[in-house]
């Protein structure tokens, strides 16, 4: 066995507010050798996630807060290096959990192996991974939007808004997107296929959304929170459904906004789903096949954002969280 240098992000404090770069430390070290039935796995990509965020503040949460120098969690793909596990050769591909990390260590019922031969690796982290699963069961599980209906999505050309509206077009429903400014807007209309898309910064922001939605709102998937849920809520039929998938206008915020449209929702008769993939570990297997074949064919394209390096990892982190980012926000960890 051969001793590697592993380099760590850890969270050096909570942040106060919006989180800056110094809230982390970059952290030297060796990686860590396998024991028997474990593989030493050299991270590929890192996924940059929302969720993050919410971790870093010492309040109760659906897992248990980060506290300062802890590893900073997030998806990852992975290459087998060295291994103690018959079932993780050296070169096998694998999707872990192994946080902001360039070296760790997994066991083969810790992993998902990917193939590389179908895609792009680093899809698995998006498309046909966490983003996608989530989308497909937020859209199709929870929501099971119609032929016929209007669907919005918030954060349209994000990694789980993108999928959410590719996938309502699948179903024939009418999809309007809400993005931030003109050159995501156009993507999500001229290259996702959406009908429309309004850039929620625009003065007129509520007039357009109100053209966009003639027939009101049947099914909203909300990945924003704050103002621009208050808005769509205005616009809801009776019957629609919400998927409260995320809350990103608000991770940063130093007072909480306070949902206004409660009325619409006891008015119009609104259901509202709640939801955490990670408690749907058992969904995986039934969404990732379909994922697969309409990305094979055609039906779902996707795009990355790619940072490079674990030193650049913060900053792409921020830059995320107040949508710098376009398409899904990865960091390339190693090349070789």
């Amino acid at each position: 066995m051969m001793s590697r240098a592993n380099t760590r992000v850890v969270m050096r404090r909570h942040p106060n507010g919006m989180v800056t770069e110094a809230d982390f430390a970059i952290e030297h070290g060796t990686a860590p050798e396998p024991a028997e039935g474990q593989a030493l796995v050299q991270v590929k990509y890192l996924s940059l996630d929302p969720y993050m965020r919410p971790m870093m503040d010492p309040v109760r949460s659906y897992v248990p807060h980060l506290n300062p120098g802890q590893l900073m969690p997030g998806a990852t793909i992975a290459e087998v290096v060295e291994t103690r596990d018959p079932g993780l050769p050296v070169g096998t591909t694998v999707a872990c959990a192994l946080g902001w990390q360039e070296y760790g260590l997994v066991s083969a019922a810790d992993v998902r192996i990917v193939d590389p031969q179908a895609g792009p690796i680093s899809a698995a982290l998006s498309v046909l991974g966490m983003p996608g699963v989530t989308a497909h069961y937020g859209l199709l599980e929870l929501t099971e939007p119609k032929a016929g209906e209007t669907v919005v999505v918030t954060a349209a050309s994000g990694a789980v808004g993108s999928v959410v509206g590719q996938l309502a077009k699948l179903k024939g429903a009418r999809v309007v997107g809400i993005a931030g400014g003109p050159e995501k807007c156009a993507y999500v209309v001229g290259e996702l296929g959406f009908d429309s898309c309004i850039d929620y910064r625009s003065a007129t922001f509520e007039e357009q959304l109100a053209e966009a939605t003639p027939d009101y709102v049947d099914v909203l998937f909300e990945n924003v929170g704050g103002p621009i849920f208050d808005a769509v809520l205005g616009r809801v039929n009776d019957h629609a459904r919400v998927a409260l998938c995320g809350n990103i206008s608000q991770y940063n915020a130093d007072e909480p906004y306070g949902l206004k449209g409660v009325r619409q929702l006891l008015m119009h008769r609104v259901t509202v789903h709640a939801f955490v993939i990670a408690d749907h570990r058992g969904y995986w297997p039934r969404a990732l096949p379909e994922l697969s074949g309409w990305l094979a064919d055609g039906s779902i394209r996707y795009r990355e954002d790619v940072a490079s390096g674990l030193v650049d990892a913060p900053k792409a982190f921020i830059g995320m969280l107040t949508g710098l980012n376009f398409g899904k926000q990865l960091v390339e960890v190693s090349a070789d």
